[in-house]
């Protein structure tokens, strides 16, 4: 598999998808169209959301075609160069990649090797399950279920802060209820400005912070090294 996991499309001061565009182009190599997955919008259009991620991504010589301009949306993914799956509200995501039939399909299509990038809700779409989103469930898809791409649940935008004047958990309490009841997987904090490459069957870590981990039974962890994860 080939996989480029990443946090967050844009770094506060940045403009959008700025910091990743050349790890984009680094990851996809000769690729130079992507099929692009814009079901997590919900307050625009996904003409809209094509048109932002084309913009961008025009800038290092990809092309950018939305999977709802397509008669056959599973049709679509299996003449795909590279799947790349945008952030938004991960729970409407998830409903909208079911109802159209494509979790076997993506999952199919990237297991034998099609690159996928996903940001934000696209990278907690390649984990087991989206229960470690940090969207509000403003729909109910059938299951939370998700892809199974990774053996390992993912936290984007993993903070540290715990701001004054605010009495509610932290996401760390959060994440360690969750590992309370999910006490057979670990959960990487993926902190912003980072991402997670997958290729070879090596991970590697990409960006400025370490990661958070959370395993049940264990004190967190700040790591470098994924590899070195006993999942």
């Amino acid at each position: 598999m080939r996989l480029l996991l990443i946090s967050n499309s844009t770094n506060a001061g940045e403009q959008y998808l700025e910091y990743p565009k050349h790890e984009i182009k680094n990851f996809l190599g000769e690729v130079k169209s992507v099929l692009f997955i814009p079901y997590a919008a919900v307050t625009f259009s996904y003409d809209e959301y094509e048109a932002k991620v084309a913009n961008r991504l025009a800038e290092v010589g990809v092309e950018v075609k939305s999977i709802h301009k397509f008669d056959s949306c599973v049709e679509a993914v299996e003449k795909a160069e590279a799947i790349v799956v945008g952030g938004g509200n991960t729970f409407r995501l998830l409903q909208c990649v079911q109802n159209n039939g494509l979790v076997d399909a993506i999952r199919r299509k990237v297991l034998c090797g099609t690159p996928y990038i996903g940001w934000s809700a696209g990278s907690n779409m390649a984990c087991p399950t989206i229960r470690t989103t940090n969207d509000m469930p403003i729909t109910e898809p059938e299951s939370f279920n998700a892809l199974n791409l990774v053996p390992f649940q993912i936290n984007p935008h993993y903070l540290d802060a715990h701001p004054d004047g605010h009495a509610g958990e932290t996401r760390e309490q959060r994440i360690e209820e969750f590992i309370a009841l999910n006490q057979d997987i670990m959960v990487l904090g993926l902190r912003e400005g980072c991402m997670i490459r997958l290729e070879v069957n090596e991970y590697k870590l990409i960006g400025p912070k370490p990661l958070r981990v959370f395993k049940y039974g264990q004190e967190p962890i700040e790591t470098t090294d994924i590899n070195a994860l006993k999942f």
